[in-house]
């Protein structure tokens, strides 16, 4: 493990977990690798600024020749890569620059073609502004005035607000641009300089990894095969194109689950981040994902009390937010108890298996946790 990795190990038992379930789990992902279902997996779990467990399994690439997973594999992140984009947002607000209820196109005046000019970023963030389908080519991601100009061409599919549905790709890059126009710089950078660096995660966090950094990449499977492309590593897509350590992710949702503060290090306020990890969409159900109501806050969703969800375990208590990876992972904390997790895999699995998977496991955790 790197030296200035932010969080110092610990035990266990020191941090209050019981060892059974902890073994289950490591039994299950063993069972997964052995059965086929992904080539390879890290974990991490942390606690009150520790870091209780933290390990990895498998491969990292299976074509032309086996090469295993270390712990300095980077696991993409797929949609796990939306909480890092929302939270540079976020800083933003905190410096008085944007307010969550702006328009967004305040920021970006063309986005207001096509009848989008009411749209309001809070919209945007709860995944209710109204072109789910939207996306850019592949030719802007190396080119972001072309995103930026694909962005604003943003056709809308439904009367914005009056519906939830998950946007897979539009609602993070909207986000990326308004980050790009008010800062003057490129996403990517100041993700890093206001997010991933000051944390000491710009070793175990990337969005854009540089080339030096890329022979590091885990290959992911079951997928467009272009994501193992230096191309698409080093785009580091706003809503999913992340790569990272589970114990980098774990650190990070340690600071969300504090706060906004790891060690001596205040990234955000603690009446900022109560806010964007609350509730905003009520029991209204997710159009893309099954009708489950997914309580999105601004960034983050949020376990609630309903009998099902996504991702975070049933049993997990009511405050518990995170996000996750499409058919491979997740990351979440539970500021009840001070707990962080995080889940990665190099295989993009179908559902019903994926979500029953994703339950047992952070199922298995909140049991570990005394």
């Amino acid at each position: 493990m790197p030296s200035y990795y932010p969080l110092p190990p610990a035990d266990l038992r020191a941090l209050g977990f019981t060892q059974k379930p902890l073994d289950h789990l490591d039994a299950l992902i063993r069972s997964h690798i052995a059965e086929g279902r992904y080539p390879g997996a890290q974990i991490a779990l942390a606690r009150h600024g520790r870091l209780a467990l933290f390990q990895t399994y498998g491969n990292a690439q299976t074509e032309g020749g086996t090469v295993a997973a270390t712990d300095d594999s980077l696991f993409l992140l797929f949609s796990q890569t939306k909480v890092i984009t929302s939270a540079t947002l976020w800083t933003l607000v905190e410096e008085g620059k944007v307010s969550f209820m702006d328009k967004v196109s305040d920021h970006l005046p063309e986005f207001a073609a096509r009848g989008k000019g009411d749209i309001t970023l809070q919209e945007v963030m709860t995944h209710r502004g109204g072109f789910p389908s939207s996306n850019v080519t592949p030719e802007t991601w190396a080119d972001h005035a072309k995103m930026r100009a694909q962005v604003c061409d943003f056709s809308l599919e439904w009367t914005p607000g009056s519906r939830l549905q998950y946007h897979g790709q539009a609602a993070h890059l909207v986000q990326a641009m308004v980050i790009e126009a008010v800062t003057g710089q490129d996403y990517r950078d100041v993700i890093r300089e206001r997010i991933t660096a000051p944390l000491g995660l710009d070793n175990d966090i990337f969005v854009g990894v540089p080339a030096a950094s890329q022979a590091r990449c885990a290959h992911t499977y079951g997928r467009d095969a272009r994501e193992n492309t230096s191309e698409f590593q080093a785009a580091g897509l706003p809503s999913g194109g992340g790569y990272a350590t589970a114990r980098g992710m774990a650190a990070l949702y340690q600071m969300l689950g504090q706060g906004g503060r790891l060690n001596d290090q205040r990234v955000f306020s603690p009446r900022l981040l109560a806010y964007v990890a609350r509730n905003h969409t009520g029991e209204m159900p997710d159009l893309a994902m099954t009708g489950i109501p997914m309580h999105r806050g601004l960034g983050p969703h949020v376990r609630g009390e309903s009998d099902r969800i996504r991702g975070l375990g049933t049993i997990a208590a009511p405050g518990t937010f995170g996000h996750g990876g499409v058919g491979s992972s997740y990351s979440w904390v539970d500021p009840s108890s001070g707990v962080s997790f995080t889940y990665l895999t190099n295989f993009v699995s179908p559902d019903p298996w994926h979500s029953m998977r994703l339950d047992r496991v952070a199922n298995l955790v909140h049991a570990a946790i005394d």
